[in-house]
């Protein structure tokens, strides 16, 4: 079955998908973003999804192209049409099409919105992630708006592109005095020596992730303390266990970072309690 694409009010063929050349998020990287999970059949924290989206859309003082209700409905549309149970949306949104200059357009301009879906096998990610992976640190390059969710990626995939060629799977952020920010496209957890299980505060410098902010239900739930706070890359590398959390790969331990073993170099309990219950806890839209 071909796969289905919105653009702007249309439902297209997915390899006929396309915006104008002059569109913002093309020319200036002027747009917002949010990748969903899909899971049996249910959108996985759609609400929090999309009260991110409009905190991004509003600190680039741009408006809502539509209703949450209309853009909830365009959503499961697109998932429909490819028959996605599981998967995963990927939904921007740019400040449109207008000749090109650093100057915002006219506030009638049009945003342009588009999604699109695909459907994955959980069980292949599963096994992905069973054994850990291997991660390397990067000082931070990126600017400080971290916090709201831009297509402006460019520093995220130097870093995920030197990862890759170092033989690992992701690259964790750490600043110029040592302290850990968090992962490329991922939020950095820890449980150190001590026992203390640890995420840094997302008030500044982070992107609070919804799977973040989820697996702090989950920990609640579980009867889990964690202390929100800044720890640096040398307690990172003494801990017990470092695992990422994100939306697309929901909680994934990390076995080794720059080359050393984290631990005894296999996945620890924090990260497998937090990854079985999570679903449990996480809000489930039906499609």
């Amino acid at each position: 079955m071909s796969r289905i694409a919105y653009v702007n009010g249309r439902y297209l063929p997915h390899s006929d998908a396309a915006v104008h050349i002059e569109d913002r998020g093309f020319q200036f990287a002027d747009g917002v973003y949010e990748v969903c999970e899909v899971r049996q059949g249910m959108i996985v924290d759609l609400t929090r999804h999309l009260t991110r989206l409009d905190r991004s859309l509003s600190e680039l003082r741009m408006a809502s192209p539509m209703s949450r209700a209309a853009l909830t409905t365009v959503i499961r549309e697109v998932l429909r049409r490819n028959r996605v149970r599981n998967g995963l949306f990927y939904l921007q949104i740019t400040r449109g099409v207008a000749r090109r200059d650093h100057y915002f357009p006219s506030q009638d301009t049009p945003l342009t919105v588009t999604i699109t879906a695909k459907s994955t096998d959980p069980s292949i990610m599963t096994r992905k992630y069973a054994n850990g992976i291997k991660v390397i640190t990067v000082p931070e390059n990126r600017w400080d708006r971290v916090d709201i969710k831009t297509v402006g990626l460019l520093p995220n995939v130097l870093a995920k592109q030197q990862a890759k060629e170092a033989g690992a799977q992701d690259a964790i952020f750490v600043d110029r005095n040592g302290i850990v920010l968090e992962g490329a496209s991922s939020n950095v957890w820890i449980v150190t020596a001590d026992g203390e299980l640890v995420t840094r505060p997302a008030e500044y410098g982070i992107l609070r992730g919804i799977t973040r902010t989820t697996a702090l239900d989950v920990t609640a739930k579980l009867g889990l303390t964690v202390v929100e706070r800044d720890f640096k890359v040398d307690e990172m590398m003494a801990a017990r266990e470092v695992f990422l959390t994100s939306a697309t790969g929901i909680c994934v331990p990390i076995v080794e970072i720059d080359g050393k073993p984290v631990a005894n170099g296999h996945p620890g309990t924090a990260s497998s309690a937090i990854r079985d219950a999570f679903f449990d806890v996480a809000e489930k839209t039906a499609i």
